[in-house]
């Protein structure tokens, strides 16, 4: 999965982020997506890359219907 910035992802919880821009951490020259949310107060998160492209865990989720942890939408709901 390629992470788009500027694009509009659906956390599999429901809520909306825009990704703001791919950073590196310059400790670990690990690629991390520096998000917002599409709600409340609008902060800023980080989360490493492979973890916001990650699966949804089916096992402690069994109800979610989502593929991925984030995915992009078109459109809001």
């Amino acid at each position: 999965m390629e992470v788009i910035v500027k694009g509009v992802y659906k956390h599999f919880k429901g809520n909306y982020y825009i990704v703001e821009d791919i950073a590196i951490n310059s400790e670990t020259d690990e690629k991390c997506v520096v998000y917002r949310a599409l709600y409340g107060d609008a902060k800023l998160y980080v989360r490493p890359y492979d973890m916001f492209c990650s699966l949804v865990d089916k096992e402690k989720y069994p109800n979610v219907t989502q593929k991925y942890r984030f995915e992009k939408v078109d459109k809001l709901d």
